[in-house]
C-alpha cells in the first residue's frame, strides 16, 4: 500500500489511539479501579479516536442535519460511557475510524484510476511561428498554426503531421500498450505521447474542441450521472435513519415503562434497554451501503478509463449491464472505414471514375478518398452541395455531377442499372446522363467477428446501416448477425431503431455523424471514439477509443460484474444489519456483534467495492 500524507498521518492517529486504549483494557483487566479512574483510564483512546465523528456530529446538527451517521455514532458511543461500558464506547469510535481509513484509502485509489488521464492534458505547445519556436500554452494556439512536438512530450492538439516520423505511446487514450508508428500524412491526437522522432503538426481544432479537452470534461461530469441503485440508496438513507432512531427510542422507553408495570414479566431494568438502543443505532448506520454503492460504480468508470473506454456516468453502467439488444452500424463500426476500389462498371471506367473524383475531392468520408486516391490527378474546382444521405451534387465548368446511392439518382430521374456486388455502390451521372456505378468494399475489423458471436449468446444483435441491404447482410452474414437492414437514411435509422428498441434496453454503437440522433436515443449510446465524429462522441454514453468492437464486450462485463458487486453489497449489508437487530433488540446480541455489522461490514463491503476497478 503506498500512502499519500493525510492517510500516513491518519494511521498514526489510529496507532496511538488503539494502543492507549489497549493499554486502558489491561490496566481495567488486572487492576480493580473505582468507575471514575475507568472514565479517566478510557478517555484519550476516545478522545483521539472520536474526536472527527464527533466535530461532524456537531456541525451537521448546527447546519440542521442531525440524522446522519457520525449522529448514530456519536449518542452509541457516549451512551455506552454513560452506562459505564468505557471499552465498548472507544471500540465502537475506533472500527469506525479504521473503517472511514478504508474507505478514505478506496476511494482514493479509484479516484487515482481516473485522474491519471488527467496527465494527457499537455501545459505547453511549442509554436513555430514566423521560423521561431515559442512556448505557449495550448489553447494560445489557433487552428491552421503549426506545432512541434518533441521526443518525449505529450501532443497538444488535434492535426496533422506534415513533417517528420516518430511512434506514438497511445495508452492513456486507448488502452492499448503497443506504440503506433505514425508519419507526415498521419493524424495526431492530442494526449498522444511522442516517443521517438522530432514532429511538425498542422493544428485542426482548438484545444477546447480537441480530443484530451472533450475527455477530460467527460471525466469531470462522469459522476453526476446517478445509476438507479445510488439515487435509490441516497434516498434509502434520508428516510431510513430517521426511522432506525425511532426505533430505538421505542426499544429504551416501551420495554422501560413495562418494566415499572410489570416488573415480574419484564425483568430487566432500564439501563438494559438503553443499551439494547444504542446497540441498534450501532447496528444502524448505513455507512455499508451509502459509501460502497457509490464506490462500487466509481470504480467501474475509473478501471473503464484505463482500458481507453470512457463511460459518462454510473447510470450508463446498470443499462448495460441488462442490456438484451445491441444495435450497430456498419461502417467504421464493424468495418474498419478503409475502403479501396475495387471495381467499376460502366462502359467509360476513366470518366465514370473521374466525374466521382471531382465531386467528392474536397469530403474526408473513407469512400471519397478511396475514389480521389484511385485517381491520382490534379482536379477541376467544383462547387459541391451535399444531399443528406443520398450523396453529393458538383457543378464544374457547365458540367452537373451526381454521386451518390440509387435515391439520389431515383429522385433526379436519371435511369440507372442496380448492381448486386459485394460492397459499396455509389452510383455516378454526368448531366444527366448515367455514367456507371464505382463499387468500394470496406475490410471487416479483425475482432468485429468474435464480438459479436459472444453478444450473440446473451442478446439479440442488428445492423442498421446506410449502405445497400445487399452490402449490409453479406457483412451481417459474414459476421453472424441477427439482422440487418441496409439503404438507410439518417432518420430511417431512427425510425428503425425506435420501432425495435420499444419495451427492451437497447445499445446501439456508432462512429459517424449521421449516427449522433441514434446514440441519443439509445439506452446506451457508445462512440467509436479513434475515428469517430465529435458529433457521435457527444452524443454517446460510452467512446470506445480505439474503435475496437471487442472493448464494447470488456465494458459490458466490467458493467455486470460492478452490478454484481453491488447487489452483492446490498444483500450482504442488509441480511447482517437486520439480523444483528433483531438479536440485539431482543438482548441477544452484544456490543461487539453491533459494530461488527456497521463498522466489519463496511469495510468487507469497501474491500468488495475496491474489485469493480480491477
Amino acid at each position: 500500500m503506498t500512502f499519500s500524507p493525510s492517510q500516513k498521518r491518519e494511521t498514526v492517529k489510529i496507532s496511538v489511539g488503539t494502543l492507549l486504549y489497549i493499554a486502558a483494557i489491561l490496566i481495567s483487566h488486572f487492576a480493580d479501579i473505582p468507575v471514575i479512574f475507568g472514565l479517566v483510564l478510557f478517555a484519550p483512546s476516545y478522545i483521539i479516536l472520536a474526536a472527527p465523528t464527533l466535530i461532524k456530529a456537531v456541525k451537521n446538527i448546527s447546519r440542521g442535519n442531525m440524522l446522519d451517521e457520525n449522529f448514530l455514532m456519536a449518542v452509541a458511543s457516549l451512551g455506552a460511557f454513560a452506562l459505564f461500558d468505557f471499552s465498548e464506547g472507544v471500540a465502537v469510535m475506533l472500527f469506525n475510524r479504521v473503517g472511514g481509513f478504508f474507505e478514505d484509502y478506496a476511494v482514493a485509489k479509484s479516484r487515482k484510476d481516473i485522474s491519471e488521464l488527467v496527465n494527457l492534458s499537455p501545459d505547453h505547445a511549442n509554436l513555430l511561428r514566423d521560423g521561431e519556436l515559442t512556448e505557449v500554452f495550448p489553447d494560445e494556439v489557433k487552428v491552421g498554426e503549426t506545432i512541434v512536438v518533441l521526443p518525449g512530450e505529450k501532443v497538444p492538439l488535434d492535426g496533422k503531421i506534415i513533417s517528420g516520423a516518430t511512434s506514438f505511446d497511445t495508452s492513456g487514450l486507448t488502452g492499448e500498450s503497443v506504440p503506433r508508428d505514425a508519419k507526415a500524412g498521419d493524424t495526431a491526437i492530442s494526449g498522444y505521447i511522442n516517443l521517438s522522432g522530432k514532429i511538425e503538426v498542422v493544428t485542426e481544432k482548438e484545444y477546447a474542441d480537441s480530443t484530451v479537452s472533450k475527455i477530460l470534461e467527460l471525466i469531470e461530469t462522469a459522476t453526476d450521472k446517478k445509476s438507479k441503485s445510488e439515487n435509490f440508496i441516497t434516498r434509502f438513507a434520508r428516510v431510513y435513519t430517521p426511522i432506525v432512531v425511532s426505533v430505538a427510542l421505542l426499544i429504551a422507553v416501551i420495554p422501560s415503562l413495562l418494566h415499572l408495570i410489570i416488573p415480574d414479566i419484564v425483568t430487566a431494568g432500564f439501563g438494559e434497554y438503553i443499551r439494547r438502543a444504542l446497540l441498534f443505532l450501532v447496528v444502524s448506520c448505513p455507512c455499508a451501503l451509502v459509501v460502497s454503492v457509490p464506490l462500487t460504480f466509481f470504480g467501474g468508470i475509473g478501471g473503464a478509463s484505463k482500458s481507453g473506454v470512457l463511460i459518462k456516468g454510473s447510470n450508463y453502467i446498470e443499462m448495460l449491464a441488462k442490456a438484451d439488444l445491441f444495435v450497430f452500424d456498419k461502417t467504421g463500426t464493424l468495418t474498419k472505414g478503409a475502403f479501396s476500389v475495387t471495381e467499376i462498371i460502366s462502359d467509360n471506367e476513366k470518366e465514370t471514375l473521374f466525374s466521382a473524383a471531382v465531386a467528392e475531392q474536397y469530403s474526408n468520408h473513407p469512400i471519397a478518398k478511396a475514389i480521389k486516391a484511385k485517381v491520382g490527378e490534379t482536379l477541376p474546382t467544383a462547387e459541391v452541395t451535399e444531399e443528406a444521405g443520398k450523396g453529393v451534387r458538383a457543378v464544374y465548368g457547365e458540367h452537373t455531377v451526381l454521386v451518390g446511392n440509387s435515391l439520389l439518382l431515383e429522385e433526379n430521374n436519371i435511369s440507372f442499372e442496380k448492381t448486386d456486388r459485394i460492397g459499396t455502390t455509389v452510383y455516378v451521372a454526368l448531366d444527366g446522363r448515367y455514367l456507371g456505378s464505382i463499387v468500394i468494399s470496406d475490410e471487416i475489423k479483425e475482432d468485429s467477428e468474435a464480438a459479436i458471436k459472444k453478444i450473440n449468446t446473451f442478446a439479440d444483435t442488428v445492423i442498421l446501416s446506410g449502405d445497400s441491404p445487399e452490402t449490409a447482410r453479406a457483412v451481417a452474414q459474414r459476421l453472424s448477425v441477427k439482422r440487418a437492414i441496409g439503404g438507410l437514411l439518417p432518420q430511417d435509422k431512427v425510425a428503425e431503431f425506435e420501432k425495435m428498441k420499444s419495451g427492451r434496453v437497447a445499445v446501439f454503437t456508432g462512429d459517424g455523424i449521421n449516427d449522433a440522433p441514434v446514440l441519443a436515443m439509445a439506452d446506451v449510446g457508445v462512440a467509436m471514439g479513434g475515428l469517430g465524429q465529435d458529433a457521435a462522441i457527444e452524443a454517446a454514453d460510452i467512446v470506445i477509443m480505439d474503435d475496437s468492437p471487442s472493448k464494447l464486450i470488456k465494458v459490458r462485463e466490467r458493467a455486470a460484474k460492478t452490478m454484481r458487486i453491488v447487489y452483492e453489497n446490498i444483500t450482504f449489508s442488509l441480511f447482517v444489519k437486520i439480523g444483528i437487530m433483531v438479536l440485539g433488540a431482543l438482548g441477544l446480541a452484544g456490543m461487539w456483534a453491533a459494530v461488527f455489522a456497521d463498522t466489519g461490514v463496511m469495510i468487507l463491503a469497501v474491500c468488495n467495492a475496491v474489485r469493480a476497478s480491477r
